[in-house]
């Protein structure tokens, strides 16, 4: 058991599959109870399918197979109003917030159309979904754990794109990057903000992970014809794609009593890219 877990109450978005369903069940598997949130619904300009309904509730029975208790909220990040309301319905009925992973994110490899119009919906969807949604995440729980006096710890998942950028011709590689650094500006204000309440807040910045967001056909295709617009790929360590497990391990050490006096944090879990 990790420590420090029990009982405690993680907020996380983008939790109906990939990373955000690990992180979910692992840190039940802990001790700690789960309000999982997801869009739930697809985003136009994103060119593969996105999480649904039922995955949602397989991540809810998969906590709950652990004695954990899961609350599930259908919500866009983009929309704070959803995203207060699902905090409030999930607070009250596990009893406050201590943890928040936010998780949430999209990518538009293998759109490069040339229309000015598609490049600005990808940058905007980007940004919006991956700065605006952590913003929008951390904005509707902090006061309640302010107000709760008890701690906590928030971290954000950020990008190896976050550290060494990443461009294409799409808009929404060069989004994704942007928002991903802008993730580390936010982190870092918070960190400051609510370091007084012991509220700790670090970014996790992983190489690429094997989850649908990468894994679907179009990204695929994409990197093979374009690799120049991506992320260098020469690791320090051999390793060809990280498991969502493995940047669950990151999470949960940031959130546990082994990491009580770290924030401020940009955590690289990247096989030594970074290196680069």
């Amino acid at each position: 058991m990790v420590e420090g877990l029990e009982g405690k109450v993680a907020f996380i978005t983008g939790a109906a599959r990939g990373q955000g369903r690990s992180h979910a069940v692992r840190l039940a598997e802990n001790g700690a109870d789960i309000i999982a949130v997801d869009i739930c619904a697809q985003i136009d300009s994103v060119p593969y399918k996105l999480a649904s309904r039922e995955d949602l509730d397989e991540t809810q029975r998969l906590v709950q197979k652990t004695g954990g208790r899961c609350v599930v909220a259908v919500a866009d990040v983009r929309d704070i109003h959803a995203l207060d309301a699902a905090a409030q319905r999930g607070a009250t009925e596990l009893g406050g917030i201590d943890i928040v992973l936010a998780n949430a994110g999209i990518f538009h490899a293998g759109r490069r159309e040339a229309s000015l119009d598609d490049v600005a919906r990808n940058w905007s969807d980007a940004v919006d979904v991956l700065l605006t949604g952590v913003f929008n995440t951390i904005h509707v729980v902090h006061q309640r754990m302010i107000d709760q006096g008890r701690g906590g710890s928030i971290v954000i998942t950020s990008s190896i794109a976050g550290l060494i950028g990443a461009l294409d011709g799409s808009g929404g590689v060069g989004g994704y990057s942007a928002a991903k650094h802008g993730v580390v500006g936010l982190m870092r204000g918070y960190a400051k903000l609510l370091g007084p309440y012991n509220i700790r807040v670090n970014s996790v910045h992983p190489t690429g992970v094997a989850t649908e967001m990468v894994t679907n056909p179009a990204f695929v295709k994409f990197y093979e014809e374009n690799p120049e617009a991506m992320m260098p790929v020469t690791r320090a360590l051999p390793l060809s794609m990280l498991e969502p497990g493995d940047v669950t391990d990151a999470v949960l050490w940031l959130v546990s009593d082994a990491a009580k006096y770290v924030t401020g944090v940009t955590l690289p879990v990247d096989a030594g890219v970074t290196l680069a």
